[in-house]
């Protein structure tokens, strides 16, 4: 038994049966909160807990599939080219779109927790919250950031983001399906790009280019916001 929680296989097999069974309850019920993504954290979490398994157990299947996350991204290319016509009549509000949002992430993370009394590095940590997981560590690890606060935070966001980012669109009156699939990419990175697929074609393409170009703005907007406020 010992072999095979320090196996690989035991963190693949854990993840995939996890997500597959998330899903499935997802598919059942239509409920928001039972997000697969979230629920399968959630339930994994506290089974390696009540089973008192070591993560670096799980772990040593999990980066076999951390592996994947950039194919997976780089997937995203397929709907963003087969509606590159469309996208392409929008460019200049999409463009204005993510850097403001890349700003206003920026800005209103840090802010908030530095009126909150956080300390450096917490403040810190939160700057990248809305950019690819990737894209986020780098950026925590250059600017003096906690690497896996942010790497939970980035997760945090794009759960929340999954779950409710489409029915927060509707509420204050976004239908423009363009319009709440660059909201959400833009915001939630990856796993709300992947709720906006499950929304609408269009949207979910939308999205996916959202997360290379907020990840490119945040890169390139966070130097300069630290010379300015730093």
């Amino acid at each position: 038994m010992r072999e095979l929680l320090a196996s690989p296989l035991f963190g693949v097999v854990l993840t995939l049966l996890t997500y597959q069974l998330a899903e499935l309850l997802y598919r059942r019920t239509r409920f928001i909160l039972f997000n697969p993504v979230a629920v399968s954290i959630v339930s994994i979490i506290l089974l390696l807990k009540l089973c008192d398994i070591p993560y670096q157990n799980f772990n040593s299947g999990g980066r076999m599939i951390l592996f994947l996350l950039g194919p997976s991204v780089v997937a995203l290319a397929v709907p963003l080219y087969q509606r590159r016509q469309e996208i392409l009549k929008r460019k200049l509000p999409i463009l204005i779109g993510i850097v403001a949002g890349a700003i206003s992430s920026i800005i209103s993370a840090a802010g908030i927790a530095w009126l909150l009394g956080g300390g450096q590095g917490v403040v810190l940590s939160l700057v990248p919250k809305s950019v690819t997981t990737p894209i986020a560590i780098g950026i925590s690890e250059k600017i003096g950031g906690i690497v896996p606060l942010t790497a939970a935070l980035v997760v945090l966001t794009g759960c929340l983001g999954a779950i409710c980012g489409p029915e927060f669109c509707r509420l204050i009156g976004i239908r423009s399906k363009a319009a709440m699939g660059l909201a959400v990419g833009t915001a939630s990175h990856g796993i709300g790009t992947a709720r906006m697929l499950g929304e609408d074609r269009f949207a979910g393409a939308i999205a996916g280019l959202a997360i290379g170009l907020n990840g490119l703005a945040t890169a390139l907007l966070v130097p300069l916001l630290w010379l300015l406020f730093g």
